[in-house]
C-alpha cells in the first residue's frame, strides 16, 4: 500500500513537514496550499526537496467553491484554477483536489455543475493534471460521495475523477459499500482520517478532531476493504486536522501517523479476509482468503501476529531514594526478594504480584517529576512507574510486530545466564518489556536476585489487577493506538472524572479475558499559583499500581498493622455510601475504619484502598466479588479530591 500524509496533519514549517513525513518513512505526500503560500521555498525548491527525500507530490489541495455558481463567478474560478495548474506543473505535481463548494454556491442543478466541471476538466488536461472532485460532508448542494460520482461519471472526462474521503463519508454514516461498483479508473484520490463519535456540527467535528486511524472510532478497515475491492491501487492518504497534532513535535507526529497506516494496512487486510466476496474484483473461487486478497492491485501488507498478553509479569518503580517505596511495600505485606546480581534492582512480590524498584542514580538524566515538584522533592528522586513486564506466547515476534509499528527499541544490558528481555518504548516513556510467560505464573528471571527476606507460611497471594498510567496531553490519542496495534490491547468507551484541577479523561485498555487492564489518563493541566505564565503548566496527575487479594478486608487490618498510611477518606463519604446502597451497618463501620472504598453492580461487589503517595505514585489493593469487571469509578472523585488537598498541604509546609 503505497501511503501519504497531508502537510497540514503536522506543525512546522514545509520544509520541517517533508523532512519528518520522510524520516517516518511516508511513500509521499499533500501540499496544503496555506503550507506552500506561507514557505520561503520556492516551488522548485519543493519539488527538489522531495525527490532528494525520497517523497512523491500526490496531491496540491484544496481548491475551493468552484462549481453551483453564476457564469460570471465560472470565469473567475477557472483563472484562479489555470493559475493552480501551471503553479503544479512547476512543483511536479499532476492531481489536485477540488471541493464541492460550500461558500459560493447559488445554483442547485447537477446539469449545470457537470457542465462546470467539465469546462474544469479540460482546462486541466491541457496542462496534463488530473481532478479529484470530492463531496465535503458540509457541501451546500453536493455532500454524498455517490452524487459527486455521479457527476465524474455524467462528465466523463479522463481527467475528472472522484477523491474518497473517509470522514466525509463516515461522519455521514454512509453506506460504503457502493464503493465496490465505482468505476476504478474514476477513483483518483483516497484520504483517511479517524474521529471520536462527537455529537456537534460535522464542520467543527472535522476541523478540530479528527485522529489518525486506530486513535477513534470509525470503521475504517470496511471503508479500506470496500475501496481495495474496487481495484483502486493509488496512494492511501492521511488529512487529518486535529489542533493538538498541529501542536506537537512535528517528527514524533509524523511517525504516529504512519503507525496508524501501518495498522490501518493490516486491519484492512483482515476485514477483507473475513469478508471474502462471492465474486467481483480480484476474487478467487477457490483457495485460502489470504491468497484471494493478494490478487487485488492493492497488495496489503501485514504484521507478525501475535496473541493479546497473557497477563502482567512484573511492574517497575524508579527511584534515586527508595526508602520510602520499600517501607510502603512492606507494610502492604510484599516480601523483599533481593537484589539483582549485576544489576541496581530490588525484587519485591506478593504472590505473583512482582514489583521491581530501580535504584536510580541520582546523576543519571532524568525528567522531573510533577508531583514531587509541588510536594518539594528535588527533581530526579521521586519515585515514578518506569517500566511493566507483560507474559506474552513469543516475546521475539512481539517484539518484530513493536519494531514494525515504529517502536523505539529499549537496550537492556544482560550478562551469561541472565534473562533477554526484549523491549521497547511507550509514547509517555514507559519501557514495555515482553516476558515469556509461564504455566503457572512464575517468572524465570527471579533467580538471578539474592536471597531476600524468608517468605513466611500463609503470605497472602495477589496479582496485578490493574496499572493506572498518566499520559502527556499531546500523546494521549499516540498512547490509544500505541497499546492497541502493539500489544494487541482493546480500547474501552472513555470516561471523564471529576478532580479539583478539572475533568480527568480516563480510557481502559484490556484483554478479553482482563488479565491485562491498563487505564491511561488524560490528567488536566492548571497553572501553579505564583508561578511565570510561561513556563507553569504542569500535570498533576499521578500514577498507580492496583494488585488484587482475596480478601481486602484482612489485607487492610495487617497493613494497618504494620503501620501504613491509608489515604485518609472523609467522612462524608461513608455517609453518602450509606445512603446509596443501604450496607449493613457493621460492614459500614469496617470500612470507615480501613479507609475502604466500595462499589456495587448488577454483576458483583468492589473493595479497594489507596495509599498515600510516594513521589508520583502510589498503590491501590483491590478486591473483585462476583462479576464486578470496573474500577470503582464512582470512587474516583473522592480520590482525586483527598490527594489534590494531601498535596497542596504539602507544598505549603515546604
Amino acid at each position: 500500500m503505497r501511503t501519504g500524509i497531508a502537510t497540514v496533519c503536522l506543525s512546522g514549517t514545509l520544509k520541517e513537514k517533508m523532512q519528518a513525513c520522510a524520516i517516518a518513512g511516508f511513500d509521499g505526500i499533500e501540499i496544503f496550499e496555506q503550507d506552500l503560500v506561507t514557505s520561503s521555498l520556492s516551488p522548485e525548491d519543493v519539488r527538489k526537496m522531495a525527490a532528494d527525500l525520497g517523497l512523491t507530490l500526490d496531491l496540491y489541495q484544496p481548491f475551493r467553491d468552484f462549481d453551483s455558481v453564476p457564469e460570471d463567478l465560472l470565469a473567475a474560478n477557472l483563472r484562479r484554477a489555470e493559475a493552480k495548474f501551471k503553479l503544479m506543473s512547476r512543483l511536479g505535481m499532476d492531481t489536485i483536489l477540488v471541493c464541492s463548494n460550500v461558500g459560493t454556491a447559488t445554483v442547485d442543478d447537477d446539469s449545470l455543475r457537470a457542465e462546470q466541471l467539465s469546462r474544469l476538466a479540460g482546462l486541466a488536461g491541457d496542462h496534463g493534471v488530473k481532478v479529484a472532485y470530492e463531496a465535503l460532508a458540509w457541501g451546500k448542494y453536493v455532500n454524498d460521495y455517490e452524487h459527486a460520482h455521479r457527476l465524474v461519471e455524467t462528465v466523463d472526462h479522463p481527467n475528472l475523477g472522484t477523491c474518497l474521503d473517509s470522514f466525509h463519508i463516515l461522519s455521514r454514516d454512509w453506506d460504503t459499500a457502493p464503493i465496490e461498483a465505482f468505476n476504478t479508473d474514476k477513483i483518483f484520490f483516497v484520504q483517511v482520517a479517524d474521529a471520536p463519535k462527537l455529537s456537534m456540527d460535522v464542520l467543527s467535528w472535522s476541523r478540530h478532531y479528527r485522529v489518525f486511524p486506530g486513535e477513534g472510532q470509525f470503521e475504517l478497515a470496511k471503508f479500506m476493504g470496500h475501496v481495495v475491492r474496487a481495484g483502486y491501487a493509488g496512494p492511501v492518504s492521511l488529512e487529518v486536522f486535529n489542533d493538538v497534532f498541529r501542536q506537537s513535535d512535528v517528527e514524533r507526529t509524523a511517525v504516529d501517523a504512519m503507525r496508524s497506516l501501518i495498522w490501518l494496512e493490516e486491519q484492512s487486510a483482515k476485514w477483507l479476509d473475513a469478508n471474502a466476496p462471492a465474486g467481483g474484483v480480484g476474487a478467487v473461487v477457490s483457495g485460502p482468503a489470504a491468497a484471494a486478497r493478494r490478487r487485488y492491485p492493492m497488495e496489503l501488507a501485514t504484521l507478525p501476529q501475535v496473541a493479546e498478553p497473557a497477563g502482567f509479569n512484573f511492574a517497575e518503580v524508579k527511584a534515586a531514594d527508595t526508602a520510602g517505596l520499600e517501607k510502603l511495600l512492606g507494610q502492604l505485606g510484599f516480601e523483599f526478594n533481593g537484589r539483582h546480581r549485576t544489576k541496581d534492582v530490588q525484587l519485591w512480590t506478593m504472590g505473583h504480584a512482582r514489583v521491581i524498584i530501580n535504584e536510580q542514580d541520582p546523576d543519571a538524566p532524568h525528567a522531573e517529576g510533577d508531583a514531587a515538584a509541588l510536594a518539594g522533592i528535588p527533581a530526579g528522586s521521586a519515585p515514578a512507574i518506569a517500566a511493566l513486564g507483560f507474559d506474552v506466547d513469543s516475546p521475539v515476534i512481539a517484539a518484530a510486530r513493536a519494531q514494525q509499528l515504529k517502536a523505539p527499541a529499549v537496550p537492556r544490558k544482560s550478562q551469561a545466564n541472565e534473562e533477554v528481555f526484549q523491549g521497547f518504548a511507550a509514547p509517555d516513556s514507559t519501557e514495555i518489556f515482553l516476558c515469556q510467560g509461564s504455566p503457572d505464573g512464575t517468572a524465570a528471571w527471579t533467580h538471578e536476585f539474592g536471597a531476600g527476606l524468608e517468605v513466611p507460611a500463609g503470605a497472602r497471594s495477589a496479582v496485578i489487577d490493574h496499572v493506572n498510567l498518566a499520559q502527556p496531553w499531546q500523546h494521549f490519542d499516540e498512547a490509544v493506538l500505541f497499546y492497541t496495534s502493539a500489544l494487541a490491547l482493546e480500547p474501552q468507551p472513555f470516561a471523564e472524572v471529576p478532580s479539583p484541577s478539572g475533568l480527568v479523561r480516563s480510557q481502559v485498555m484490556l484483554t478479553a479475558d482482563r488479565a491485562v487492564r491498563l487505564v491511561l489518563n488524560l490528567a488536566p493541566v492548571i497553572q501553579q499559583d505564583g508561578a511565570d505564565t510561561g513556563t507553569a503548566h504542569r500535570k498533576t496527575y499521578q500514577e498507580h499500581i492496583a494488585f488484587a487479594v482475596d480478601d481486602l478486608v484482612a489485607t487492610a487490618r495487617e497493613a494497618r498493622d504494620r503501620g501504613l498510611d491509608f489515604l485518609q477518606i472523609p467522612a462524608n463519604y461513608y455517609e453518602d455510601l450509606d445512603a446509596r446502597f443501604d450496607l449493613d451497618p457493621a460492614f459500614l463501620a469496617t470500612l470507615r475504619e480501613l479507609n475502604l472504598l466500595y462499589d456495587r453492580d448488577a454483576d458483583g461487589e468492589f473493595l479497594h484502598f489507596y495509599t498515600a503517595t510516594v513521589g508520583s505514585v502510589f498503590f491501590e489493593m483491590v478486591e473483585r466479588r462476583g462479576g464486578y469487571d470496573g474500577y470503582g469509578a464512582p470512587n474516583a472523585p473522592v480520590r482525586h479530591a483527598v490527594q489534590y488537598d494531601h498535596l497542596h498541604q504539602l507544598k505549603r509546609t515546604t
